[in-house]
């Protein structure tokens, strides 16, 4: 990271005193111009953060790691010799919370560790929606707006991406998680605190989102981009292999409920948006092909596909 670009840390609890203003206003220029910012004193409990990354390591442990090498050898990927671009050095497990829970369904989980990630999915879902509501603040928006936008007629759609980025012997070969925008709405990253790897795109320089004990990282999606016409923006991030350490991540997706109409909030635009309006699935079905790729020719599908009243996007994805 470049030492005049200072990543944004907002501590919350700073929301309840004197410098409420100021905290305020580093959430909005974050949203603005970094799409990132890093949460302290976030009120989510010290030791159930401890317990998860416990359970997470040792699950990995017991019952990924061999599948994850398993994986290396069909694919090639143990003995690397030429540069990688089309896959991913990740090991993962998918939790969804709303509308409705798989945490039972979910293989080898303990008792303790499914009743953790409960906790912790309730707690992350009270936040995202703190968040929201403090967004709609910045923005000049009516208290619950974002939220009654991704309510739809279902609820929204909450999961959970537990991620394991295992050491990588040749990490200039091959990324842990390739470069993209998030699709969704609101992002809450428990990340390793010693092992970093997550970069963000800012001002055409890749810069480090700085590994900090007990903080939930926050990044926005592309719905957010679209609701504020373009205000707060979703940026290209991606997660970089190390030689050494295995790097956890659980990343928690707050997104619009399937049938959520997305569009520019009309009091953030003065003139025609060049943001696009359509059904939040139909999204997902177009950037279940293109994740990799930029956002504007998606969000320029959408607009057309709605001009035309032609899109017929036939590709699924796990909307979280």
């Amino acid at each position: 990271m470049e030492k005049n670009i200072k990543f944004p840390v907002v501590d919350l609890s700073k929301l309840n005193g004197e410098e409420r203003d100021q905290t305020m206003a580093l959430i909005d220029d974050a949203c603005q111009n970094w799409g990132f910012f890093e949460l302290l004193n976030h009120g989510i409990p010290y030791d159930l953060m401890d317990n998860i990354e416990r359970m997470t390591k040792e699950h990995y442990k017991k019952f990924m790691e061999q599948k994850f090498k398993e994986m290396l050898r069909s694919k090639g990927l143990d003995t690397l010799e030429t540069e990688v671009e089309d896959i991913d050095w990740e090991s993962t497990f998918f939790l969804r919370h709303l509308p409705q829970t798989n945490l039972y369904d979910i293989p080898n989980m303990s008792d303790e560790y499914r009743a953790a990630m409960k906790d912790f999915g309730k707690r992350l879902e009270s936040l995202a929606e703190e968040l929201l509501d403090l967004l709609c603040e910045n923005l000049g928006l009516e208290k619950g707006y974002l939220k009654k936008v991704f309510r739809g007629t279902k609820g929204p759609t909450f999961g959970t991406k537990v991620s394991n980025y295992p050491p990588c012997p040749k990490p200039e070969m091959i990324k842990g998680l390739r470069a993209h925008t998030d699709a969704g709405g609101l992002i809450l990253l428990f990340q390793d605190d010693k092992v970093s790897g997550l970069q963000l795109l800012k001002d055409g320089v890749w810069v480090d989102v700085p590994p900090l004990k007990h903080s939930i990282v926050i990044n926005l999606g592309d719905q957010l981009e679209v609701i504020t016409n373009g205000k707060y923006k979703s940026v290209m991030h991606r997660v970089m292999t190390q030689k050494e350490g295995n790097r956890m991540s659980i990343a928690s997706f707050y997104n619009p409920g399937s049938d959520a109409e997305i569009s520019p909030a009309q009091s953030l635009g003065d003139k025609e948006s060049e943001y696009p309006s359509f059904v939040f699935d139909d999204y997902m079905k177009l950037y279940a092909g293109v994740k990799f790729q930029p956002k504007e020719p998606r969000f320029e599908a959408m607009k057309n596909a709605a001009a035309t009243k032609d899109a017929n996007p036939v590709a699924t994805v796990e909307t979280f």
